[in-house]
């Protein structure tokens, strides 16, 4: 899994595997999923990231496993 964001773009993109991407879909606005070809999502993209986080929320970044 990859999490990367992009300043440049205003985004940030959840990679959760490394199958390929044959359609995306937007689901709300500035919220896009990716799928494979067995239907799964396997990406998820948030536009606009800099109208739903602060930029000290995005400073610092938590994993949380359980």
């Amino acid at each position: 899994m990859r999490i990367r964001i992009d300043r440049e773009n205003d985004a940030l993109y959840l990679r959760l595997d490394e199958s390929s991407i044959v359609e995306s879909e937007e689901v709300q606005p500035g919220v896009i999923l990716d799928f494979n070809a067995e239907n799964q999502v396997v990406g998820i993209e948030i536009l606009n990231l800099s109208a739903r986080v602060t930029p000290e929320k995005l400073r610092v970044f938590q994993l949380e496993t359980i």
